[in-house]
Formats: C-alpha cells, sequence, structure tokens
C-alpha cells in the first residue's frame, strides 16, 4: 500500500515536472482571477456591499435554523456543476479555438474564490471571515482546484499538439490521454463535491452560530 502511495506520488510529480510551463501559466492565469474578484469586491459601491452583505448573514441565519439538510439533493446540485465545469474545460481544451475559453474558466473560477474571500471578510471581519472561508470552501478547494487546472494544462498541451504535430495518430492519441485524464480528474471534483457536503456543510453547520 506504501509502494503504490509513493508510486502514485512519482507520477504526479513526473507529470508537473514535464508540464511545469504549462502549470505556471495556468497558475498565473488562476491568480490573476482571484486579485479580480478581490478587486471587484473592494471597488464596489457601500450599497452592494451591503447587499453582499446581507445575503451572506442571512445564509448563515438560516443554516443556524436548519436542523436537517437535504445531503442527496446538495451533492447532487454540486456534482452537476463540477461536471459541468470538467466538461466545459475538456471540450474547448480538444479545439484550437477553444484555449482560450479554457483561459477564461480558469480565471472566472479565480474570480469567484477571490469574491467569495474578499466578501466573507467584509462582511463578517478579518478572524472570522478566515474561519468561515476555512469551514466552507477550503477543503474541497484543495482537490478541486488542482483538479481544474490539471484538466486546462492538460487542454493546453494537447492544443501544443495539434499546432506541432503533422499526422492525425498523433493527435488522435494525445486527444484520448486528454479525455482520458480529464475524466479521471473529474472524479477528483466529483469527490471534492463529496468532501464540500458531507464535511464542509456539516462543519459550518455546527459553526455557524460562532460567526
Amino acid at each position: 500500500m506504501l509502494g503504490k502511495g509513493r508510486k502514485f506520488k512519482n507520477i504526479v510529480k513526473e507529470h508537473i515536472k514535464n508540464n511545469a510551463k504549462e502549470y505556471i501559466i495556468v497558475t498565473v492565469i488562476f491568480i490573476i482571477g482571484i486579485f479580480l474578484g478581490v478587486l471587484f469586491i473592494n471597488n464596489m459601491e457601500e450599497t452592494n456591499k451591503q447587499e453582499i452583505s446581507t445575503y451572506l448573514t442571512s445564509f448563515i441565519e438560516k443554516m443556524k435554523q436548519i436542523e436537517s439538510l437535504d445531503y442527496m439533493q446538495l451533492l447532487k446540485t454540486s456534482i452537476i456543476q463540477n461536471v459541468i465545469t470538467a466538461v466545459l474545460i475538456w471540450f474547448f481544451g480538444t479545439t484550437v479555438i477553444g484555449i482560450p475559453v479554457v483561459f477564461g474558466l480558469v480565471l472566472y473560477r479565480g474570480f469567484c474564490l477571490g469574491y467569495t474571500i474578499s466578501s466573507s471578510i467584509i462582511t463578517l471581519g478579518t478572524a472570522k471571515g478566515i474561519s468561515f472561508i476555512f469551514s466552507t470552501i477550503f477543503l474541497q478547494n484543495i482537490f478541486l482546484i488542482p483538479a481544474i487546472l490539471a484538466i486546462a494544462v492538460s487542454g493546453f498541451k494537447l492544443y501544443k499538439s495539434i499546432v506541432k504535430e503533422k499526422t492525425k495518430e498523433n493527435v488522435k492519441l494525445e486527444i484520448i490521454r486528454h479525455t482520458v485524464f480529464s475524466f479521471i480528474m473529474m472524479l477528483l471534483m466529483i469527490f471534492a463535491s463529496s468532501i464540500e457536503i458531507f464535511i464542509s456543510t456539516n462543519i459550518l453547520k455546527n459553526f455557524a452560530k460562532y460567526f
């Protein structure tokens, strides 16, 4: 078991090493998205900030009052959202003209994360805001963000192969590799959904009274 874990770790390291430039580019785009999300919130008018604060506060109040949650429905919704994201990145990654869309989706996910972080801190304050972020979005994003970036990198690599390769057979092989890899990452995103619903949601429900 330990040997298999070490082997998997080495495969991941080798994959990142072989695609280091692509990972750097995609990660930078994601980080830019985070900064844009933070800037967007910080530059909002006070009335708009107040609306966001009211929405977040009411959400926390609902979590305090709810005795039981429909976990299966929440899980279904989360899985559908993550599968759609994975399929979109995979699909646009298989086309030459779709790479800007792939980068746009990565940027958007970063923007959403920055937006959530900034709005949480503005509403709850720094200490409570950070606690809220760790209890609601941190755990699942440990798996979700790397999976999204990995599919984007795979699509970027495929794009470069299509541009460089002359033979159709090699391109077909790269498309198959991209598809299989994207499917594995999608399974990781589904796993992230289960963490979000069964762990993060429970943490929030139990600690909502402190926010």
